[in-house]
Parts: structure tokens; C-alpha cells; sequence
């Protein structure tokens, strides 16, 4: 029997920039003209003021490990445990929901606000996903 995959995010018109952005190996976000509010996950005007005046731009791609949790049961088709859910605060202000590879999957090796830059994995010709590890030096 073949393994279960990975679910596919779905672009949409408003979250198609984000997508290219990674296939292209780059993390893209959003910022307001109007208050220079920088935010993820991607949308047509600014949470912050309401302006449809919103700008992409190309992220560092750095940020600190927010919070996390280890997931040791095989909940999720695509991934095997045990997998880090974690939440990466990004050097631009936003946080975003991924996961962390290149280190082991444990209390001990994910220490919070550990240094960490985005990596990506295509999926398939589509969708490429931004994940992060550990930052380099």
C-alpha cells in the first residue's frame, strides 16, 4: 500500500504571490502602504488599518523559534514522528505556523528562540513549502 501524502495548500488569488514566492525560493509577505504593518498569512488589506493600499516584498527568510510542539502520534498522513509543529517568529515581525527540519525532533535540540532560516521542500510542480531549521553559524 502507498504511503499517505501530505496535504496540498490550495492558492488562491490572494495567497497566489506567497506560492510563487516559494517556488521561486523565496518567503514573500505583505505590507501596508498606509501603515507599514508587515503580516502573514496573506490577504487583500492590511489587519491592521484596513487599506487595500498592501505591497509584496521578499522576507530575510530569518526568525527565532516562537513555541512548538512535538507531535509523537501518526495523526497526519505525510509526516512521520516524531514531527515538530512549531511556530517561527519572523525577523519582520509576523509569525507563521511550519515545521523544523535539519535537527533532531526533541526537547533538547529545539530550544526556543533558537536562530532559525527558511528552507524550502517542493512537494510537487505546484507547491513548494516553506519549512525552517536551525540558522547556519
Amino acid at each position: 500500500m502507498a504511503e499517505a501524502k501530505r496535504a496540498r495548500p490550495k492558492p488562491t488569488p490572494e495567497t497566489q504571490h506567497f506560492w510563487d514566492g516559494t517556488k521561486a525560493g523565496e518567503l514573500r509577505l505583505q505590507r501596508c502602504d498606509a501603515c507599514a504593518h508587515v503580516y502573514f498569512p496573506p490577504r487583500p488589506f492590511c489587519p491592521s488599518c484596513a487599506s487595500r493600499k498592501v505591497s509584496v516584498f521578499k522576507a530575510s527568510g530569518k526568525g527565532t523559534l516562537y513555541s512548538y510542539v512535538i507531535n509523537h502520534r501518526p495523526a497526519a498522513p505525510g509526516f512521520t514522528p516524531p514531527y515538530a509543529i512549531a511556530v517561527v517568529a519572523l525577523e519582520e515581525g509576523p509569525r507563521l505556523m511550519s515545521n523544523i527540519t535539519g535537527c533532531p525532533q526533541t526537547p533538547e535540540a529545539l530550544e526556543l528562540d533558537m536562530a532559525l532560516e527558511v528552507t524550502f521542500e517542493a512537494l510537487d510542480e505546484q507547491i513548494t513549502l516553506p519549512l525552517f531549521r536551525p540558522a547556519k553559524g
